[in-house]
């Protein structure tokens, strides 16, 4: 199983709408690691750190999110991967 971490930034209406917490629950979910917090120009950054496969799986789940949010873009990038040992909200 390779293991990978993800950094993603998510545009749309994506602040007020439950999107970081929904984001904890699908990464908790899928057993990943890492964090989602709300950037001051409205969008939120994601880091996503586990299994390849359940990454993968969020990613995807991000392009939706929760009922109240409208994404328009999924901006992704690999980094280094880091050994988390939960998912937290900033």
């Amino acid at each position: 199983m390779s293991k990978c971490c993800v950094k993603a930034v998510v545009t749309g209406k994506v602040q007020g709408v439950w999107y970081r917490r929904s984001t904890q629950e699908q990464a908790l979910q899928h057993g990943v690691t890492g964090h989602a917090k709300n950037l001051p120009d409205g969008r939120v950054e994601v880091l996503l750190c586990g299994a390849s496969s359940e990454v993968n799986a969020v990613i995807e789940w991000l392009w939706k999110g929760p009922p109240g949010a409208r994404v328009t873009h999924v901006e992704l990038e690999g980094v280094e991967y880091r050994d988390r040992d939960a998912f937290v909200t900033l």
